[in-house]
């Protein structure tokens, strides 16, 4: 019954949202191998749809009927092993598109030695990549240029948090020099830090391999490079989540809060990981709202 239900409610949203999928890349995806596509997608009735194997990247639009307003790049979690592209991505954004924002989801690549010669920085160009054509194409999607932010959960929230604190760092082309920063971050239950203490190993190996470097740890355990131009952030987690330690949203707000940066902490005493049966999508998610409200993002 389930399963006949998430069908309907799957074709009701294809016809009630604006939908549009943009190749990432115009050309040849960077730091690529020649491979064969083994992309897989699957329906799993807890968390819903899966994507592996993810080679092609690309970015699904739903189109929100509000001229001139904000922006959010979605990054599905899934230990940069899978994604979840429905229940962290698709459906997200037609809450999104209800409140009068553009939505993006990116389905960016799962690191792999196969498909990559450096399978550390393969996501991050992707989303590089996304912000580059999101602002860069923002008068055709009618958007705010100044008002492009990135909303990641998990292992999507450490690829967002990448984002938002390596934003100079450019491993993609850019000879335009298009600003790679993320406006704004909503990070919800996000892996952050890398570190043995709290990181989340599971994500952690699936970037940088069983023996990562330690500059490569340094680089990718966010908390460090916070500094006083790093975008604004809000963090949801639970205080029991069980998968990655709440300790992750903690130590990255107070090293926001240190910088003097605009940024909201909401932690719930239950929930585990992924808040798959409370709080309320609504609870968590109006929270984010106001929040975007509140530093001037929507009005």
């Amino acid at each position: 019954m389930r399963i006949i239900l998430y069908t309907i409610l799957s074709l009701v949203a294809c016809c009630c949202y604006s939908q549009e999928t943009i190749s990432l890349y115009p050309g040849a995806i960077p730091n690529s191998k020649p491979h064969q596509q083994k992309e897989t997608k699957t329906f799993e009735e807890v968390v819903d749809t899966i994507l592996r194997l993810v080679s092609q990247p690309a970015l699904t639009l739903f189109k929100a009927n509000n001229p001139g307003g904000p922006a959010v790049i979605i990054v599905p979690g899934g230990g940069y092993h899978a994604q979840l592209i429905t229940r962290e991505g698709n459906r997200v954004a037609e809450q999104f598109n209800k409140r009068g924002i553009t939505a993006f989801v990116l389905k960016y690549r799962l690191p792999g030695d196969e498909i990559m010669v450096d399978k550390t920085v393969g996501p991050l160009q992707d989303l590089q990549q996304a912000i580059k054509v999101v602002r860069e194409n923002a008068s055709r999607w009618n958007i705010d240029t100044g008002k492009i932010g990135v909303m990641g959960f998990s292992a999507g929230g450490h690829l967002a948090a990448s984002g938002g604190v390596h934003y100079k760092d450019t491993h993609i082309e850019n000879a335009s020099g298009t600003s790679l920063r993320p406006d704004f971050m909503i990070l919800i239950n996000p892996v952050i830090s890398f570190t043995d203490r709290f990181g989340h190993i599971g994500s952690r190996t699936n970037l940088l391999g069983q023996k990562p470097a330690a500059d490569k740890l340094r680089y990718f355990s966010n908390e460090l490079h916070i500094t006083p131009d790093t975008p604004p952030a809000v963090l949801v987690h639970a205080g029991d989540d069980s998968v990655v330690p709440v300790e992750n949203s903690l130590v990255f707000y107070r090293r926001l809060q240190e910088q003097g940066i605009p940024s909201a902490l909401h932690i719930y005493a239950k929930g585990e990981h992924g808040l798959l049966h409370e709080p309320a999508f609504e609870e968590w998610f109006e929270r984010c709202i106001f929040w975007m409200k509140q530093i001037g993002v929507l009005l």
